[in-house]
């Protein structure tokens, strides 16, 4: 039979758990009060101006165990920023995202990568831009076909829109995907960089 335990061992046990909880809670709590700060961020109206000023401030108000969970709690809002531009506004919101993560990164390297990475992707949207095009003149002849042919059954003129077409949006589709993957690994590269990157920075501390 096991040994029984004394009342001060099982007390002493109850106050490492609450301990390790309390530990846990704080660590859950400057986690989410770093994903808060990062939306609020991306928010602001001049990434480059107040919004990451008050970032650096509110950071530099915890002490040195907190700004850890805090750090990993931006991080993980502004690096699943990092991605392809679907649209032109897009720009701003991924550039603010790569400014922040500079910023709790630190280093000259991550910021050479993230400059790169924002030239990319605006060549990325140019670059789409210029297929779209491409693939609505090349699917042009086929649509005129099937306009022409509903407006024979409907007994007036109909006109189309490529993306309300199928058959357009699987061709479409074929065609984008293929300059996606292209860019894709780019994305990927950077978010691996700047996993490595804080993570070294953060076991250096």
């Amino acid at each position: 039979m096991g040994r029984i335990k004394s009342a001060l061992e099982i007390a002493l046990e109850r106050t490492e758990s609450v301990k390790s909880d309390k530990g846990s809670i704080g660590q859950f709590e400057a986690r989410q009060k770093g994903k808060k700060l990062a939306n609020e961020f991306l928010e602001a109206t001049d990434a480059a101006g107040p919004g990451i000023k008050s970032l650096m401030e509110e950071i530099k108000k915890e002490s040195a165990d907190a700004q850890i969970n805090l750090k990993q709690g931006i991080f993980d809002v502004l690096i699943s920023q990092i991605n392809l531009p679907v649209v032109k506004d897009d720009l701003k919101r991924i550039e603010a995202a790569g400014l922040g993560l500079h910023m709790i990164i630190g280093g000259k390297r991550f910021g050479e990568i993230i400059k790169q990475f924002n030239q990319i992707i605006s060549q990325y949207l140019d670059e789409a831009s210029q297929y779209e095009e491409a693939i609505k003149r090349q699917y042009a002849p086929k649509l005129r076909q099937k306009e022409e042919e509903l407006s024979r059954r409907m007994g007036r003129a109909v006109q189309l829109d490529p993306f309300q077409d199928p058959e357009f949006v699987a061709f479409y589709n074929q065609h984008i995907n293929t300059l996606k993957a292209n860019y894709e690994a780019a994305v990927d590269q950077v978010r691996e960089e700047a996993s490595l990157l804080f993570n070294d920075g953060q076991e250096l501390r």
